[in-house]
């Protein structure tokens, strides 16, 4: 298994040799309300979180959802446009809504066996959600419809910071590492890493931040390259349609990221 992982590690630096870092342009800058944002698609939807509230908004017209019993929220994830698990880590609890933001189910992992600390979400394929067991310290592909694991990782080494997902790969950064699974619960790479605080994920890339600086991670390659943007307060990040988008907490920062 170690000269697998020797070989692929070795095929993935030959891969990131002589690339070329992104080309990131300002594109504009307008004020935004909200206390954290969530996503904004392909159609100029945003998806934001006010305290207790998830908020969708579609030019004037917003959707709202809360839930008095659970309070505040902790994370959303809009990858998938028809289910978005919203996360209330005090209490343990992942409820999934539709396009509607009407709830299509909710998941008390207290009430079920055997018991999941949960500290961590993301979308899965199907029917599933990624999540993060603190108990176990394992990664688990979670069927929220009929309350079951699908699989499971083994138990992972170090803080879980953050995660972020696709239909195909579920990336897990930690303390120590910047880890890719497959949908099957695989390890497919493993990068030592330090002092990353966030992950995001576009179509197999990554963007990491550090601080107040943003790192990009090509799809099979093993290089973070530093993305050149001015000096900016980085709250919440991510891509969308070539798009980045940086949200300080009161403006939103739009900039177009050309991939050479």
């Amino acid at each position: 298994m170690k000269y697998v992982q020797v070989f692929l590690l070795c095929v993935w630096s030959f891969h990131a040799c002589g690339q070329v870092s992104p080309i990131v342009k300002f594109i504009d800058k307008t004020i935004l309300n909200a206390d954290m944002l969530v996503n904004i698609d392909s159609f100029g939807t945003i998806y934001s979180i006010d305290g207790d509230t998830f908020i969708k908004t579609q030019g004037t017209q917003n959707i709202y959802f809360s839930s008095i019993q659970l309070g505040n929220i902790t994370s959303a994830n809009v990858f998938n446009p028809l289910k978005f698990p919203v996360f209330y880590e005090n209490f343990n609890t992942v409820v999934i809504l539709d396009n509607r933001l009407a709830e299509i189910t909710r998941v008390n992992f207290n009430d079920l066996t055997p018991f999941r600390l949960v500290t961590k979400i993301s979308a899965g394929f199907d029917n599933a959600i990624w999540i993060y067991n603190q108990n176990t310290q394992q990664m688990e592909l979670f069927d929220y419809l009929n309350r079951k694991t699908r699989i499971k990782s083994l138990p992972i080494s170090g803080e879980v910071i953050s995660i972020a997902s696709n239909f195909n790969f579920c990336f897990v950064l930690t303390n120590k590492a910047l880890i890719t699974y497959n949908y099957l619960g695989n390890v497919v790479s493993k990068i030592p890493v330090s002092g990353f605080m966030a992950v995001n994920e576009f179509n197999d890339n990554l963007i990491l931040r550090k601080n107040n600086h943003l790192y990009f991670k090509r799809a099979n390659s093993i290089e973070l390259q530093p993305l050149k943007l001015p000096e900016l307060l980085i709250n919440q990040f991510f891509v969308t349609d070539e798009t980045l988008y940086i949200y300080d907490g009161e403006i939103l920062h739009r900039f177009h990221l050309k991939l050479n």
